[in-house]
């Protein structure tokens, strides 16, 4: 079992260190969709009162992240087939802007860095999105991408990453589009970052359906 790595300087109070922690988890798979949340074994393994676990939970609870039915403890959300397809609709949308608006309005260099990143298999993946999304000048795009969307994505994006190949292609899929912003090729950055999400959708929903029959 993982470390679990230290708060952010930014946490202000336990909730939300405990937050980031099961955020943490979830995002390197421990916890994975359906995962079933012991409130007090979080605690015990954070180093905390049960209290700002529990207040953690809520707020998961708040982005969709954890499901609670009455009685009963919580767990991590498991998103049906549909679910997963308005949520990658919505994502393709707002990506494609984000990464159209970050091509016309972020420096030169940060550009350049971008690609050169790009090129670099040691790169984590989502690292790219994320920078698009919170370079893409619009405060609005990036929170509903980083905090409503992304982690959401994270819950099944361990799937589609163990299709074989598929993390190669998706990095120089990655690098076509940081190339074209780089360029400063707005369009075409928008219509690679689309596709880019239309690929990983069809890998997801692929292995979805085949695993729920």
């Amino acid at each position: 079992m993982d470390a679990i790595p230290p708060p952010s300087p930014e946490a202000p109070n336990l909730a939300e260190r405990a937050l980031e922690m099961i955020l943490y988890l979830i995002r390197q798979g421990e916890l994975a969709p359906g995962a079933e949340l012991n409130e007090l074994d979080l605690a015990r393994r954070f180093g905390m009162s049960r209290g700002p676990v529990r207040e953690a939970v809520r707020r998961l609870q708040g982005r969709k992240l954890v499901t609670r039915e009455p009685y009963l403890r919580a767990r991590i959300a498991a998103l049906g087939l549909e679910e997963l397809r308005e949520i990658f609709e919505l994502r393709e949308c707002l990506e494609g802007m984000a990464c159209r608006l970050a091509t016309e309005r972020l420096p030169d260099a940060v550009l350049r860095a971008n690609r050169e990143s790009m090129e670099s298999p040691a790169t984590p993946a989502f690292d790219f999105h994320v920078a698009v999304a919170q370079g893409c000048g619009n405060a609005r795009i990036a929170e509903l991408l980083s905090v409503d969307l992304y982690d959401l994505v994270r819950l099944y994006r361990w799937r589609s990453g163990a299709v074989p190949g598929r993390r190669e292609e998706a990095r120089q899929e990655h690098w076509q589009i940081a190339r074209a912003m780089e360029g400063r090729d707005a369009l075409l950055a928008e219509s690679l970052m689309r596709a880019h999400i239309r690929s990983a959708w069809r890998i997801l929903e692929a292995d979805v359906s085949t695993s729920c029959r």
